[in-house]
C-alpha cells in the first residue's frame, strides 16, 4: 500500500514538472514567433516562469527570436526531476546520457504538444469566431501562424477550406513518433517520465 502511495505521488510530482515545462516551452514558442509580449496571457506566462528563467538570463543572451535562457531552464528542470524521481523510485540513477536525451526528449515533447492544442484551438476558433478579439484567440493565431504559413505557400486554401492544419498535424505525428520516440527509447527511461 505504501509503495503504491509512493509512485502515485512520483506520478504527480512529474505530472506538476510536466505541466511548468509545457509553460516554459509556451514561453520559448511565444517569443520565438515574436507574439504579442505585452498581451495579458504573455505576461502571465512569462510571470510563472521568470523564477527558472531568470538565473539563466545573465549568461544566455537569445539567438535571434530563440530564447537559450528557456530552454536550458526547461532542459536543467526536467533532467533534475527524472535524478529525483528515479532516485526516489529504484534508488540509483540512469546514466547522464540517458538523462540528457531524455530530457531533450521531453522538450522536444512539450513543443509539440503545445502546436498540437494550438492548431485545435486555431480550427475551432476558426469555426466559431473567425475574427475574435480575445488576448488568448490573437496568442493562438500568433503562435501557430509561423507554422501554417510555409505550409500554405506549398498548398494553399481551396475557397473556405484550408488543408494546411491536417498537413502540420501530420508533421507532429511524425515527428512525435520517430523522433521523441527515438530519443525516449535510446535513452533508456520510462516514456512516462518523458512526455505528458
Amino acid at each position: 500500500m505504501g509503495s503504491q502511495l509512493g509512485g502515485a505521488g512520483l506520478m504527480l510530482v512529474n505530472m506538476l514538472i510536466n505541466i511548468y515545462l509545457f509553460l516554459l516551452m509556451l514561453r520559448f514558442l511565444l517569443q520565438a514567433s515574436r507574439a504579442d509580449y505585452y498581451n495579458p496571457l504573455s505576461q502571465s506566462v512569462v510571470k510563472v516562469t521568470q523564477p527558472a528563467v531568470k538565473p539563466l538570463q545573465s549568461f544566455l543572451r537569445p539567438v535571434g527570436p530563440f530564447d537559450l535562457a528557456t530552454l536550458a531552464a526547461g532542459f536543467i528542470l526536467k533532467a533534475l526531476s527524472i535524478v529525483l524521481i528515479m532516485w526516489l523510485a529504484i534508488g540509483g540513477l540512469p546514466p547522464l546520457a540517458g538523462i540528457a536525451i531524455a530530457s531533450l526528449a521531453a522538450l522536444a515533447s512539450a513543443i509539440l504538444k503545445i502546436y498540437f492544442f494550438a492548431l485545435i484551438g486555431m480550427i475551432i476558433l476558426s469555426w466559431v469566431a473567425p475574427q475574435a478579439s480575445h488576448p488568448g484567440a490573437i496568442l493562438i493565431m500568433q503562435l501557430v501562424e509561423p507554422v501554417m504559413a510555409p505550409v500554405r505557400k506549398v498548398i494553399p486554401p481551396l475557397g473556405m477550406i484550408d488543408l494546411s492544419p491536417i498537413v502540420v498535424f501530420i508533421i507532429i505525428n511524425l515527428v512525435d513518433g520517430l523522433v521523441v520516440g527515438s530519443l525516449t527509447r535510446a535513452a533508456g527511461i520510462s516514456g512516462m517520465l518523458v512526455g505528458f
